[in-house]
């Protein structure tokens, strides 16, 4: 959990951020939960989000994955879409995580592939997918997040 890791952002994006002084490859983290559980951003734009999260440590006590932790998974991975879809000049904050568990998953690490369902001016939905080391489906989610103006200097600032 601690290794270094690089995110693949489109390098339209790395551009954008680049020019208002900001190095968005390393600023970019999973959040301090994320961290804590695992997640890791693996491809990242505003069209495809996939990550990572292992199952080993965000167990419940039948030691199978959490719904809590599929659903932390979920809402990081949306909101990285949508941050990337509104831009440097918008804030993405989610409104609202619908998680179905479908299996349980007891070892290995789970993948999270966050599509767009809807992309406007001020929401934005992603449709989460989320399966075992097999391929087959843990949990479906879908994220809502409001798109809110970023303060003065940008969301990144």
């Amino acid at each position: 959990m601690g290794e270094q890791h690089s995110v693949k952002f489109p390098q339209e994006v790395i551009d954008e951020y680049a020019s208002l002084g900001v190095d968005l490859p390393s600023l970019f983290s999973a959040g301090h939960l994320g961290t804590r559980m695992g997640v890791q951003i693996l491809e990242a734009s505003a069209e495809r989000v996939v990550g990572t999260m292992p199952v080993e440590g965000n167990t419940q006590p039948y030691g199978l994955l959490h719904g809590g932790a599929s659903a932390v998974l979920a809402e990081t991975l949306g909101s990285v879409g949508a941050m990337l879809h509104g831009g440097i000049t918008k804030l993405a904050v989610g409104v609202d995580l619908n998680c179905t568990h479908h299996r349980g998953a007891r070892s290995g690490l789970v993948t999270g592939v966050a599509t767009p369902v809807h992309r406007g001016r001020s929401t934005a939905t992603y449709e989460i997918v989320i399966s075992d080391e097999q391929g087959k489906r843990v949990c479906s989610a879908r994220l809502t997040c409001m798109l809110r103006d970023a303060p003065a200097g940008g969301a990144a600032a």
